[in-house]
């Protein structure tokens, strides 16, 4: 083995190697995926300066995705600037910020899922309980869903890599390694709280929401129901939420598909499930008016004007 291949030359045998060359690890390629984090960044900042400023913003709904924005702009940050790194570099920050980095991946992935769960539930709740929508969906339950989510996320990652937490680097086969390990009860308990009950709770909750929704737009042009605005908006955002769980469902179901299918997993298939952290704020400013006129009202500064924040964005 050359010296020049290896992540420490000084260290001989024991370092590991440096990872190959590919078409993944051209400039282009990497200029093209860092651009497209700081794009996630940029725009899931301005979904959560949007929500945090405008106090007619913070409905249920809008508080669902300023959290789900945060995990998304963990993942443009941290997450997948690391898989970057990782792909085309050896890890040089210690054992130690190893296992926090998979600590940080692990929970911000898990809350991510745990996020599309909670807006399948309130959109199931709007459509098909909507009588029951004002007395059980307040900003306190979901301030309390979320603060819950969060816990559990990072609950669930912590028993995960409660090994590698306690003793970094222990299953590193050389220097410049950073991986998760993870046995077979630990991968099928991952497996099951992070893919199988997720996906048959929104699919579930999405059929019964969609079925619902259909009910109720065959009424509203058989003309036994009348078009009042409440029900046109809550089925507009059934359809927008509707469209963003999709595209969840794109990006998550084949990272998993392919985990089940095979024993390594190709880097595209980890940066698209990553890209669906980029997509989300793309489908609020294409279905939300709101979402367009608060980026208007930043981008034009007209937020620093006194008593911006009890104003409307629209």
């Amino acid at each position: 083995m050359e010296r020049q291949e290896l992540c420490f030359p000084q260290l001989g045998n024991l370092s590991c190697r440096k990872p190959e060359s590919g078409w993944s690890h051209g400039v282009f390629w990497t200029l093209a995926l860092y651009s497209v984090c700081t794009l996630t960044v940029l725009l899931n900042l301005l979904v959560i300066i949007s929500v945090g400023h405008f106090r007619r913003l913070r409905s249920p709904t809008n508080l669902l995705l300023l959290s789900l924005a945060v995990c998304d702009l963990l993942v443009g940050l941290l997450v997948w600037p690391g898989e970057i790194y990782l792909e085309k570099s050896c890890w040089a920050l210690g054992d130690v910020l190893c296992s926090l980095y998979n600590l940080v991946s692990f929970t911000v992935t898990s809350a991510s899922v745990g996020h599309v769960v909670l807006v399948s539930a309130e959109r199931y709740v709007a459509i098909c309980r909507p009588l029951r929508y004002n007395l059980t969906v307040t900003v306190k339950r979901i301030q309390l869903c979320v603060c819950v989510c969060w816990f559990c996320s990072l609950l669930v990652s912590g028993v995960l890599m409660r090994e590698d937490l306690a003793h970094p680097g222990q299953h590193a086969s050389c220097y410049g390694q950073c991986l998760i390990h993870l046995d077979y009860e630990a991968g099928l308990f991952d497996l099951l709280v992070t893919f199988v009950l997720p996906l048959s709770t929104i699919v579930l909750l999405y059929s019964r929401v969609f079925a619902a929704a259909l009910s109720q737009a065959r009424r509203l042009a058989r003309g036994k129901a009348r078009p009042s605005g409440a029900k046109k908006s809550e089925l507009k955002a059934a359809r927008t939420l509707g469209v963003l769980v999709l595209v969840f469902l794109m990006c998550f179901c084949p990272y998993y598909c392919v985990l089940l299918a095979a024993d390594s997993l190709p880097s595209f298939v980890l940066h698209a499930y990553y890209l669906n952290s980029c997509v989300n704020p793309l489908i609020y400013a294409w279905f939300y008016p709101w979402f367009r006129a608060a980026v208007k009202h930043l981008l034009t500064l007209r937020v620093l004007r006194p008593g911006s924040r009890g104003g409307h964005a629209a």
